[in-house]
């Protein structure tokens, strides 16, 4: 019985040691993050012409944003993809979705990893800890039309 109870305690020491070892590595690090206050600020003084602001979820609100549509969908990230095809690739990106905290997001993975893959040097990800309601709405920053 103590043996039995000794291999069990082992194999949950064991399985639990691995979940630290595959912390999740995300396809951005934390200078590529770009703040709702600063992209906000940056459109309302006119320094957001050499941005380009795609939205990869359910809605472009934020002003000047272009819509690519849910990029965990296989053809919206094609989309992404072909929209992207004559863009310098040292052009500041700012990439969007805001339809849950960023974290836990379906949409920006995929499209970061896109921008990564098509060797853009300038990718940002706009931080939205909650959602675009709360981060975005809710603070007046300006919308589309």
């Amino acid at each position: 019985m103590h043996y039995l109870a000794f291999l069990f305690t082992a194999l949950l020491l064991i399985s639990g040691s691995g979940m630290y070892a595959q912390e999740k590595v995300e396809p951005w690090s934390e200078k590529q993050l770009m703040t709702t206050e600063t992209l906000a600020s940056r459109i309302e003084q006119g320094k957001s012409g050499n941005l380009l602001i795609l939205s990869v979820g359910p809605d472009a609100i934020i002003k000047g944003a272009i819509d690519i549509g849910p990029t965990m969908e296989e053809g919206h990230l094609d989309r992404l993809e072909a929209y992207l095809k004559g863009v310098p690739k040292d052009k500041e990106v700012v990439v969007f979705c805001g339809c849950c905290p960023f974290d836990r997001c379906p949409n920006i993975r995929p499209a970061f990893t896109k921008l990564n893959q098509l060797g853009f040097k300038n990718g940002k990800l706009l931080d939205i800890p909650q959602n675009i309601k709360v981060n975005w709405l809710d603070k007046g920053y300006p919308m589309n039309d």
